[in-house]
Protein backbone atom coordinates (compact mmCIF):
# COMPACT_ATOMS: atom_id res chain seq x y z
CA UNK A 1 0.00 0.00 0.00
CA UNK A 2 1.42 3.18 -1.43
CA UNK A 3 2.03 5.90 1.58
CA UNK A 4 -0.21 8.96 1.00
CA UNK A 5 2.08 11.98 0.67
CA UNK A 6 1.87 15.05 2.99
CA UNK A 7 -0.50 16.81 0.84
CA UNK A 8 -2.95 14.47 1.44
CA UNK A 9 -2.35 14.14 4.68
CA UNK A 10 -3.23 17.77 5.32
CA UNK A 11 -6.28 17.98 2.92
CA UNK A 12 -7.64 15.01 5.26
CA UNK A 13 -6.77 17.14 8.42
CA UNK A 14 -8.61 20.44 7.00
CA UNK A 15 -11.35 17.92 5.97
CA UNK A 16 -11.95 16.73 9.57
CA UNK A 17 -11.81 19.85 11.10
CA UNK A 18 -14.64 21.68 8.24
CA UNK A 19 -16.49 19.01 9.13
CA UNK A 20 -16.57 19.65 12.93
CA UNK A 21 -16.79 23.59 12.17
CA UNK A 22 -20.00 22.66 10.09
CA UNK A 23 -21.18 20.70 13.10
CA UNK A 24 -20.47 23.33 15.61
CA UNK A 25 -22.58 25.44 13.31
CA UNK A 26 -25.74 23.11 13.30
CA UNK A 27 -25.82 22.78 16.95
CA UNK A 28 -25.71 26.39 17.11
CA UNK A 29 -28.53 26.95 14.74
CA UNK A 30 -30.77 24.12 16.64
CA UNK A 31 -30.06 25.85 19.79
CA UNK A 32 -30.44 29.59 17.94
CA UNK A 33 -33.96 27.97 17.01
CA UNK A 34 -35.21 25.95 20.25
CA UNK A 35 -35.33 23.05 18.20
CA UNK A 36 -34.96 20.84 21.67
CA UNK A 37 -37.76 21.95 23.66
CA UNK A 38 -40.33 20.57 26.05
CA UNK A 39 -43.20 18.72 24.49
CA UNK A 40 -41.41 17.60 21.57
CA UNK A 41 -40.68 13.94 21.10
CA UNK A 42 -37.26 12.70 20.25
CA UNK A 43 -38.09 11.54 16.78
CA UNK A 44 -39.78 14.81 15.92
CA UNK A 45 -36.60 16.96 17.56
CA UNK A 46 -34.60 14.16 14.99
CA UNK A 47 -36.45 15.20 11.97
CA UNK A 48 -36.38 18.68 12.58
CA UNK A 49 -32.42 18.56 12.68
CA UNK A 50 -32.46 17.30 9.62
CA UNK A 51 -34.78 19.72 7.99
CA UNK A 52 -32.65 22.37 9.39
CA UNK A 53 -29.36 20.41 7.81
CA UNK A 54 -31.32 20.48 4.73
CA UNK A 55 -31.75 23.93 4.04
CA UNK A 56 -27.90 24.28 3.88
CA UNK A 57 -26.24 22.32 0.82
CA UNK A 58 -23.18 21.97 2.76
CA UNK A 59 -24.46 20.35 5.38
CA UNK A 60 -25.04 17.55 3.26
CA UNK A 61 -27.31 15.76 5.57
CA UNK A 62 -26.96 12.31 5.34
CA UNK A 63 -29.92 9.80 6.02
CA UNK A 64 -32.37 9.32 8.61
CA UNK A 65 -31.01 8.68 12.43
CA UNK A 66 -32.37 8.97 15.72
CA UNK A 67 -30.39 12.54 16.48
CA UNK A 68 -31.53 13.23 19.95
CA UNK A 69 -31.77 11.14 23.36
CA UNK A 70 -32.95 12.65 26.52
CA UNK A 71 -34.14 11.87 30.13
CA UNK A 72 -33.19 8.09 31.03
CA UNK A 73 -32.22 7.50 27.35
CA UNK A 74 -29.27 10.28 27.93
CA UNK A 75 -27.94 7.21 30.43
CA UNK A 76 -27.62 4.38 27.52
CA UNK A 77 -24.42 3.73 26.37
CA UNK A 78 -23.38 5.28 22.81
CA UNK A 79 -25.07 3.29 19.76
CA UNK A 80 -27.93 2.08 21.86
CA UNK A 81 -31.27 2.41 19.88
CA UNK A 82 -33.58 4.30 22.52
CA UNK A 83 -36.23 1.36 23.08
CA UNK A 84 -38.98 3.92 22.38
CA UNK A 85 -39.65 7.60 21.47
CA UNK A 86 -39.68 9.92 24.22
CA UNK A 87 -41.30 13.38 25.18
CA UNK A 88 -38.52 16.02 26.19
CA UNK A 89 -39.93 17.66 29.52
CA UNK A 90 -39.13 20.11 31.58
CA UNK A 91 -36.44 20.07 33.38
CA UNK A 92 -34.83 17.97 30.40
CA UNK A 93 -31.49 16.97 29.47
CA UNK A 94 -31.32 16.04 25.52
CA UNK A 95 -27.91 14.72 23.97
CA UNK A 96 -27.43 15.90 20.49
CA UNK A 97 -25.48 13.14 17.58
CA UNK A 98 -24.74 15.53 15.00
CA UNK A 99 -22.07 13.12 13.14
CA UNK A 100 -24.43 11.17 10.83
CA UNK A 101 -25.90 14.56 9.62
CA UNK A 102 -22.40 15.63 7.57
CA UNK A 103 -22.31 13.69 4.49
CA UNK A 104 -18.57 13.37 3.00
CA UNK A 105 -17.01 14.03 6.28
CA UNK A 106 -15.61 11.35 8.78
CA UNK A 107 -15.83 13.77 12.18
CA UNK A 108 -18.16 12.98 15.04
CA UNK A 109 -20.05 15.56 16.91
CA UNK A 110 -21.88 15.25 19.93
CA UNK A 111 -23.23 17.79 22.52
CA UNK A 112 -25.62 18.40 25.64
CA UNK A 113 -28.18 20.52 26.68
CA UNK A 114 -30.19 21.40 29.05
CA UNK A 115 -33.60 22.43 29.66
CA UNK A 116 -34.84 24.42 32.66
CA UNK A 117 -32.79 24.99 35.76
CA UNK A 118 -31.96 21.58 37.61
CA UNK A 119 -28.94 22.32 39.22
CA UNK A 120 -27.52 18.56 38.84
CA UNK A 121 -28.21 18.46 35.05
CA UNK A 122 -26.99 21.97 34.40
CA UNK A 123 -23.06 21.28 36.71
CA UNK A 124 -23.11 17.76 34.16
CA UNK A 125 -23.16 19.85 31.09
CA UNK A 126 -20.66 22.79 32.47
CA UNK A 127 -18.40 20.01 33.77
CA UNK A 128 -18.47 18.06 30.05
CA UNK A 129 -16.50 20.79 27.64
CA UNK A 130 -13.92 21.16 31.01
CA UNK A 131 -13.10 17.23 31.46
CA UNK A 132 -12.54 17.56 27.45
CA UNK A 133 -10.48 20.16 27.66
CA UNK A 134 -8.20 18.50 30.42
CA UNK A 135 -7.96 15.36 28.58
CA UNK A 136 -6.78 16.95 25.59
CA UNK A 137 -3.91 18.76 27.62
CA UNK A 138 -3.18 15.43 28.62
CA UNK A 139 -2.66 14.38 25.49
CA UNK A 140 -0.92 16.90 24.44
CA UNK A 141 1.86 16.72 27.08
CA UNK A 142 2.43 13.07 26.43
CA UNK A 143 3.70 12.03 22.52
CA UNK A 144 3.91 8.90 23.77
CA UNK A 145 0.30 8.48 25.39
CA UNK A 146 -1.62 5.54 24.67
CA UNK A 147 -5.74 4.87 24.58
CA UNK A 148 -5.63 2.93 27.78
CA UNK A 149 -3.22 5.98 29.76
CA UNK A 150 -5.78 8.38 28.44
CA UNK A 151 -8.95 6.47 29.16
CA UNK A 152 -7.49 5.93 33.51
CA UNK A 153 -6.68 9.99 33.39
CA UNK A 154 -10.58 10.41 31.77
CA UNK A 155 -11.63 7.92 34.54
CA UNK A 156 -9.81 10.51 37.58
CA UNK A 157 -10.91 13.04 35.88
CA UNK A 158 -14.90 12.32 36.39
CA UNK A 159 -14.51 10.46 39.47
CA UNK A 160 -12.84 13.77 40.99
CA UNK A 161 -16.14 15.52 39.49
CA UNK A 162 -18.59 13.70 41.09
CA UNK A 163 -19.45 11.78 38.27
CA UNK A 164 -19.91 7.81 36.95
CA UNK A 165 -17.78 7.85 33.54
CA UNK A 166 -20.14 5.98 30.85
CA UNK A 167 -19.28 3.34 28.36
CA UNK A 168 -16.56 1.00 27.58
CA UNK A 169 -14.39 3.51 25.46
CA UNK A 170 -13.56 7.58 25.68
CA UNK A 171 -13.54 7.66 21.64
CA UNK A 172 -12.36 6.19 18.50
CA UNK A 173 -9.66 7.05 15.85
CA UNK A 174 -11.72 8.53 12.87
CA UNK A 175 -12.92 6.30 10.43
CA UNK A 176 -13.10 3.44 13.09
CA UNK A 177 -17.05 1.99 13.26
CA UNK A 178 -19.05 2.76 15.87
CA UNK A 179 -19.42 -0.72 18.67
CA UNK A 180 -22.97 -1.70 17.66
CA UNK A 181 -22.48 -5.41 18.57
CA UNK A 182 -19.52 -7.34 17.07
CA UNK A 183 -15.81 -7.43 17.83
CA UNK A 184 -14.11 -4.01 17.06
CA UNK A 185 -10.23 -3.90 17.10
CA UNK A 186 -9.27 -2.68 20.33
CA UNK A 187 -6.80 -0.08 19.53
CA UNK A 188 -8.87 1.36 17.52
CA UNK A 189 -10.83 2.96 20.91
CA UNK A 190 -9.19 4.89 23.58
CA UNK A 191 -10.35 2.01 26.10
CA UNK A 192 -8.59 0.06 28.83
CA UNK A 193 -7.61 -2.53 25.94
CA UNK A 194 -5.47 -0.52 23.86
CA UNK A 195 -2.27 -0.17 25.06
CA UNK A 196 -0.92 1.12 21.71
CA UNK A 197 0.27 4.93 21.42
CA UNK A 198 -2.27 7.16 20.35
CA UNK A 199 -0.04 8.94 17.71
CA UNK A 200 0.88 6.23 15.16
CA UNK A 201 0.56 5.48 11.48
CA UNK A 202 -2.97 3.63 10.87
CA UNK A 203 -3.12 0.31 8.91
CA UNK A 204 -4.35 1.63 6.10
CA UNK A 205 -1.07 4.03 6.06
CA UNK A 206 -2.52 7.30 6.75
CA UNK A 207 -1.73 9.49 10.10
CA UNK A 208 -4.17 8.38 12.79
CA UNK A 209 -6.31 11.01 14.14
CA UNK A 210 -9.20 10.54 16.99
CA UNK A 211 -12.63 11.57 18.11
CA UNK A 212 -12.58 11.85 22.26
CA UNK A 213 -15.91 11.62 23.71
CA UNK A 214 -16.46 12.08 27.34
CA UNK A 215 -19.58 10.56 28.42
CA UNK A 216 -20.43 11.53 32.12
CA UNK A 217 -23.51 9.63 34.14
CA UNK A 218 -25.24 10.59 37.52
CA UNK A 219 -26.07 6.72 38.19
CA UNK A 220 -28.09 7.99 41.41
CA UNK A 221 -30.85 9.91 39.17
CA UNK A 222 -30.47 7.98 36.05
CA UNK A 223 -29.14 10.38 33.64
CA UNK A 224 -26.33 11.22 31.72
CA UNK A 225 -24.15 13.28 28.86
CA UNK A 226 -21.83 13.85 26.16
CA UNK A 227 -19.58 15.63 24.48
CA UNK A 228 -17.62 14.51 21.76
CA UNK A 229 -15.05 16.22 18.69
CA UNK A 230 -11.86 15.96 17.55
CA UNK A 231 -8.82 15.50 19.62
CA UNK A 232 -6.15 15.72 17.73
CA UNK A 233 -6.54 18.74 15.36
CA UNK A 234 -8.20 22.08 16.31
Amino acid sequence: MAAPDRMDERLRALGLVEGQRMAQALFAEVAARGLIAPGRSEREVSDRIGALAREAPAWGMCGSWRAVRSGPHSALPAGQEPPEDRIITEDDIAIADLGPVLAGYESGFVRTAVIGQDPDKRRLVEDLPRLFAAAREVFHADRTLTGSHLHTEIQTLATKAGWTLGGWNAGHMVGAPNARGGAQSSDAYISPANDRPLRRTAEDGRQAHWLLEISLLDEHRGFGGSYKGLLDLA
